[in-house]
């Protein structure tokens, strides 16, 4: 194998943690051969969603930042493409991994192959046909212009099949499983649970942030339906997040939550592993923390109308509720009674279904495999 240089585009919390576990079998698996640059957008800027998951999960530090900053999808993805074109036209990358479905991933790749710089997509296939998502549109385009499809499950994968993408994709596994992995003993040594006042008690966890769930016909009833729970069914922990902040202070400024719903920063990637994983279930909007709630045996309720990761749905461990208080109060209620029956299928099911934890050493050889054969097509 050839030296190769491998640029990582990322820009958000999610994306963070994924590359984790591929930054690590780079530097474990590869020796010299690879080089490793590490592109951050800027797309999520806040502290608590960026420099805090660098130190905490022992990322390299970015080569550059492009501080592209928040903006309507249009002027976020331009200013993107514009300046990491301008990047990769001075670092000359041999390949181009981008992770999801961000503005950032959909940006990275399509900068890249304009460049003629193979790109390698993680996370390929997902969908939930929701097409008025961005994330949906950003994922689906990111997949048919992309050299390289790494599908972590098998519903991927025939999602990739049945858009006629089967000879690029390759079945990898989950790269966030590889991270629940090696991470969840890094945060038995959080003191979050302490620190709020909740260790050895029953809470629920609750994340916002979509843009369905902020705009101004959503969140007052997402707020209510949250406040109607923790009122009634058992506390919820709420780390707020920026976008969700903001809306609450420009949409809803005389609001105030219940005594029982206690809002509080966002926070870094163990205290939310550790947070997560005692909770007694977990209300969201997240795609990435439904999974993650499955892989740690907590039911979760997803206040979305559909989800990509069909796999949670099996044995009632996930529940789709959209924005409904009764269904989602019925929801809680029901993963109150079965808590320790999803944990046991859950713990059942989750190699099966996410891979063994060793999915960044397959995606790693899938991309260097991918470098190659581009080196030696140029020199034909």
């Amino acid at each position: 194998m050839k030296r190769i240089r491998l640029l990582q585009v990322v820009g958000a919390r999610p994306q963070f943690i994924k590359l984790a576990p591929l930054s690590r079998a780079i530097h474990k698996h590869s020796g010299r051969q690879v080089e490793e640059l590490i592109v951050h957008t800027g797309q999520h800027y806040d502290p608590q969603l960026s420099d805090i998951f660098f130190q905490e999960l022992d990322i390299p530090r970015p080569a550059t930042n492009l501080e592209v900053g928040s903006g309507l999808h249009g002027q976020q993805t331009a200013a993107i493409l514009e300046r990491i074109e301008s990047y990769f036209l001075d670092t000359h990358p041999d390949v181009v991994v981008v992770y999801g479905d961000t503005n950032s991933t959909l940006a990275g790749a399509l900068a890249a192959v304009k460049l003629h710089i193979p790109v390698a997509h993680i996370e390929a296939g997902l969908r939930s046909h929701n097409r008025a998502m961005p994330e949906e549109l950003n994922r689906i385009a990111t997949d048919h212009i992309s050299d390289r499809l790494l599908a972590p499950t098998e519903a991927a994968m025939r999602n990739l099949n049945a858009e006629g993408l089967g000879a690029r994709s390759r079945l990898v596994g989950d790269v966030m499983y590889d991270a629940v992995v090696a991470n969840a003993a890094l945060a038995q040594r959080s003191h979050i649970l302490d620190t709020l006042g909740i260790a050895n008690r029953r809470y629920g966890l609750v994340t916002i942030h979509r843009a369905e769930s902020t705009r101004r016909g959503a969140l007052p009833v997402v707020l209510e339906l949250l406040a109607g729970i923790a009122s009634s069914l058992l506390p919820l922990v709420f780390p707020v997040h920026p976008r969700t902040r903001d809306a609450m202070q420009s949409l809803l400024p005389q609001w105030r939550p219940p005594a029982e719903l206690m809002l509080i920063e966002p926070l870094g990637p163990l205290d939310m592993l550790r947070i997560t994983a005692d909770a007694a279930v977990v209300l969201t909007d997240s795609g990435g923390l439904q999974k993650e709630a499955f892989m740690l045996g907590r039911p979760c309720v997803t206040l979305r109308s559909e989800t990509e990761w069909v796999e949670t749905l099996a044995g009632q461990a996930n529940s789709v509720v959209g924005h409904d208080r009764e269904a989602a109060a019925a929801a809680v209620a029901r993963a109150l009674r079965a808590d320790t029956d999803v944990a046991t299928r859950a713990a059942a099911n989750v190699q099966r279904l996410y891979g063994d934890g060793n999915a960044a050493v397959r995606c790693l050889e899938e991309i260097v495999n991918l470098a190659d054969d581009a080196k030696r097509g140029s020199s034909t």
